[in-house]
């Protein structure tokens, strides 16, 4: 059935609380019960909390017209919910943001961002200044357009291109769960936060939220409560134009427990009652549904979509004091209102203390746990770590490096308490199962292989925030390399926001054969080392993916992809965990003095070839040397005086060979080089012949380097 779409209410303030005030507020489907109004903490007198409120409404207005840009639709319509939920539930400390215990608060509909700035003011986040706001979406500031983790004390996740923030919600109650069942004891309760965020209807178009909204029913994650803005707005109008679906009907059918607010305007009680009851639901996730009025107050353009993502504009803004009955200067803060929020201060103190308290007597009682768990809440790795990842010598066996990939994730497990993750529905052709642990379920939250389904666009999401929710917890997620395409967006965000997701992509190029071009990636691999703050590593044999993974590992604020192959390839003389640290490094060479006659260049299954060809080019007499790639990006961070002994700029004669485009390879190659790689889709057929007809063969390198 679908849910019906609330009558538009009038926006002058007495006649639209008495409208709102004879609408009930409704727990579950719609015509459900009435819910008591039950709060976390005291509520403040009705008055000072519409005074508070008026106060997140103009700041967010203030800013934006300052700006002249911005969205101040949201936050003037969810300001009544943003103060509840800050003021009267989130257990947070001002002081020390990244206090582990700490409920985590997400901001799916980053467009809004002037409500979390607002509230982060009010609460006492030093980050977040009186001048700060008033530098929002300024060069410099601490207030971007949109929330960044990075830049904002108390944003806990990136977010702005819709449903991703949703999706790391998700993730970062998946984190809890985890946590709290590993580290929970009959008498300590060491891990117990929640996770809130605010999505819009924008957040529940995208498909990466149902993706996500899936999985999250499916895990039973009790802890997350998601707030709908039900405004009936988005950018180009009225949502009845495409979005007309009954949200809460689709949420119940994915396993959520859900609740309507019908009066998100001005029914504090309503809000307040509805919070109580998603945290009283233990087993499944909450969506509240919330029908606001996007802008709030504003007489001319509350409730259209010109409030949405513009300045109202000096006149609105002056009627919209009026209509509210607000007489301040812009960014104005009332002695009352600072005064009441002014508790969060001490209260997040003391909350950390309490909890500072308790895990020092943890401490004592469960000296393993407490160790790991502090390895997680920190991020300090445990002594030597690294010595757990396998070693292999040229007459090690060839293998396919997803299987030598396997083979390093069950190392790391074994030794690092925070790593975990799974595969997009093919642990056992990506190999990524942690052979040692179950499976992370509903009713197995503790165990480490987590199972996504085919949902990589969430999966990225979800890893990203798992990343972000402690230093120490190191996730993995993984499908085929093609399929990066699926996951592009949160791929995008983790190198934004430096969020250390390890990302395993297998099937890495034609040579997975048979299968054909849908699923040979060929331009993956430049696109993704076109982007800013990632690694892209192509192993070669089993002792660059030892390699790969140390690199992972240790960039906690870079996520780094993982291209690993499907056929077997041999151990090589010459590679080295140090030389792949470099991102580029000699494998071979028979000239001296630096001055090779040419320099043949590999990544992956292709540098193997690149040492065959050598093999072949020196019986001749010629001097050359065979240069490992593995990763461009560290190559380029490395000194000039080293990048110049790999790759002399006296040498002209290069050759790049490389299972994917050739574009970008003329950095390396050169005017007078020349890049072997595949500027056209691949094709069905074994490996071996792919390989063949498009020219990646030891002959065709030779041929190359005589036409030099």
């Amino acid at each position: 059935m679908t849910t019906p779409t609330p009558a538009r209410i009038p926006t002058s303030p007495a006649s639209t609380a008495a409208a709102l005030f004879r609408r009930p507020f409704v727990a579950g489907r719609p015509g459900g019960r009435p819910a008591t109004a039950l709060r976390a903490r005291p509520a403040a007198a009705t008055e000072l909390v519409e005074r508070s409120v008026n106060t997140i409404r103009f700041l967010a207005v203030d800013a934006v017209e300052k700006a002249n840009s911005g969205h101040p639709g949201l936050p003037m319509g969810c300001a009544p919910l943003g103060h509840v939920l800050f003021d009267e539930f989130l257990r947070f400390n001002p002081t020390n943001p990244g206090w582990f215990d700490r409920d985590r608060f997400v901001l799916s509909a980053g467009h809004g961002c002037m409500l979390h700035y607002a509230l982060l003011h009010l609460a006492g986040y030093k980050g977040v200044t009186m001048d700060d706001l008033k530098a929002f979406r300024q060069w410099g500031s601490r207030t971007p357009g949109h929330p960044e983790n990075f830049e904002t004390a108390g944003v806990e996740v990136t977010t702005g291109p819709l449903g991703q923030g949703f999706a790391n919600s998700v993730g970062l109650a998946l984190a809890e769960k985890h946590l709290a069942a590993r580290f929970n004891k009959p008498d300590f309760t060491i891990v117990d936060h929640y996770t809130y965020v605010i999505l819009g209807d924008g957040c529940q178009m995208e498909g990466v939220a149902n993706e996500a909204a899936s999985l999250a029913g499916h895990w039973g994650l009790g802890k997350l409560i998601a707030f709908y803005d039900d405004n009936h707005i988005s950018i180009d109008g009225s949502t009845d134009i495409a979005f007309t679906e009954d949200v809460l009907a689709r949420y119940e059918a994915l396993g959520w427990h859900t609740i309507w607010v019908k009066n998100g305007n001005t029914g504090y009680d309503d809000i307040r009652a509805a919070i109580k009851e998603a945290k009283e639901v233990k087993d499944k996730p909450t969506l509240i549904k919330v029908t606001t009025i996007i802008g709030y107050g504003s007489p001319n353009k509350a409730s259209t979509h010109s409030v949405h993502g513009s300045a109202l504009g000096s006149k609105e803004v002056e009627a919209t004091r009026k209509n509210l009955l607000w007489p301040h200067e812009p960014f104005h803060v009332p002695d009352e209102v600072k005064s009441h929020w002014g508790h969060h201060l001490d209260e997040g103190a003391s909350l950390e203390a309490e909890w500072n308290a308790k895990f020092a007597e943890y401490e004592k009682k469960y000296q393993q746990e407490a160790a790991e768990l502090n390895s997680i809440i920190s991020g300090e790795l445990p002594s030597e770590w690294d010595k757990a990842l396998p070693t292999y010598t040229p007459e090690s066996p060839a293998d396919a490096t997803r299987n030598l990939s396997q083979q390093c994730l069950n190392a790391l497990a074994k030794v690092i308490p925070g790593f975990l993750g799974g595969s997009a529905d093919l642990a056992s052709s990506n190999m990524t199962l942690l052979k040692m642990f179950g499976d992370f379920q509903k009713d197995t939250p503790e165990e480490r292989n987590i199972r996504f389904g085919v949902r990589e666009h969430a999966m990225g999401a979800i890893c990203n925030a798992i990343a972000l929710h402690s230093p120490g917890l190191i996730p993995y997620c993984s499908t085929f390399f093609v399929f990066t395409d699926y996951m592009r967006a949160p791929i995008r965000l983790s190198a934004l926001c430096g969020s250390g997701v390890i990302y395993v992509m297998t099937h890495d190029s034609i040579g997975l054969g048979e299968d054909g071009p849908t699923h040979q990636p060929v331009e993956q691999l430049f696109s993704l080392r076109a982007m800013p703050n990632i690694l892209v590593l192509r192993p070669a044999d089993g002792t660059e993916t030892s390699g790969a993974y140390r690199l992972a590992v240790i960039n906690r604020q870079r996520p780094s992809i993982l291209a690993l192959s499907r056929q077997k390839l041999p151990q090589l003389e010459g590679t080295s965990v140090e030389g792949a640290a470099k991102g580029g490094y000699v494998i071979s060479d028979n000239s001296l003095g630096n001055k090779p006659e040419l320099i043949l260049i590999g990544t992956g299954s292709e540098l193997e070839i690149a040492a065959k060809a050598a093999d072949e080019l020196r019986k001749e007499g010629k001097c050359v040397r065979v240069v490992s790639l593995i990763c461009w990006e560290l190559f380029e961070e490395q000194s000039e005086e080293y990048k110049e002994s790999v790759l002399p700029c006296d040498v002209s004669s290069r050759i790049s060979i490389e299972a994917g485009v050739t574009l970008g390879w003329e950095k390396y190659v050169g005017q007078k080089g020349k890049a072997i790689g595949i500027d056209r889709f691949g094709s069905s057929a074994p490996a071996g012949k792919i390989y063949k007809e498009l020219g990646l063969t030891v002959e065709n390198v030779i041929a190359t380097a005589k036409s030099l």
